[in-house]
């Protein structure tokens, strides 16, 4: 398996950034409102949970989360799946070339600050400091998978390269969060096994069950152990 560190974690944040606004661009007034792997979630939705997050982005690069908590904890959240609805409904009724907007400015003021930050720098997170760099793999993961769920599309000649990223990034994440998975790359799939139950993957199928959008056929445990990402 190619090693993390030989995918760029900021080329890979402008690249799929890039793709949702080409996406998001060029949609009619009916495409906002499809619905998409997200429950409950219209395109529309995902875009504002995009710009919504985006207060914590910049809240990490800032130094400034503990304040950004008590923010939220004053409007009466206190996870972050509270924080990402309350992102989506916030902009519900605001103009979604508005929203667009704020997007694109709030995203691209993220990723230029996590670049000029570097591979060594660090970022304040709700976990402590953490690698500017591998808050940038989260990110790129967070980004492709919510372009998959909207169903923006990936030519042919960029997919197996952005599964292979997916999957050193998924490995990565599993590895960070203790999973009791056990992994082994074969000639052109993943070995998987848990508790004596195991299954071989491909590359995409290891990326979907790591972002917790699992092919219905996976073993449930096997799909538990997985999900370490979005």
């Amino acid at each position: 398996m190619t090693e993390l560190r030989e995918f760029d974690p900021f080329d890979i944040f402008d690249a799929e950034a890039a793709r949702l606004d080409a996406f998001f661009t060029g949609l009619g007034e009916q495409d906002w409102a499809r619905p998409t792997r997200c429950a409950g979630w219209s395109v529309r939705d995902v875009l504002g949970h995009l710009a919504g997050e985006e207060l914590y982005n910049h809240a990490a690069l800032d130094g400034t989360v503990k304040e950004f908590g008590a923010r939220l904890a004053a409007e009466g959240i206190t996870g972050f799946n509270e924080f990402n609805q309350w992102c989506v409904t916030e902009r519900r009724a605001v103009p979604v070339e508005d929203v667009l907007a704020e997007w694109r400015a709030k995203n691209g003021e993220t990723r230029r600050r996590m670049r000029e930050l570097g591979w060594d720098g660090t970022q304040e997170t709700m976990v402590g400091p953490y690698p500017n760099a591998h808050q940038a793999y989260h990110y790129d993961s967070e980004y492709a998978t919510h372009a998959d769920d909207i169903g923006v599309p990936v030519g042919d000649e960029e997919a197996e390269g952005r599964a292979a990223w997916r999957t050193a990034v998924g490995l990565f994440a599993l590895g960070e969060a203790g999973s009791k998975a056990q992994v082994e790359q074969l000639a052109d799939s993943l070995w998987v096994n848990v508790d004596h139950v195991s299954a071989e993957l491909s590359y995409p199928q290891f990326v979907e069950a790591t972002v917790g959008r699992p092919d219905p056929s996976l073993d449930p445990s096997l799909a538990a152990a997985l999900r370490c990402l979005a």
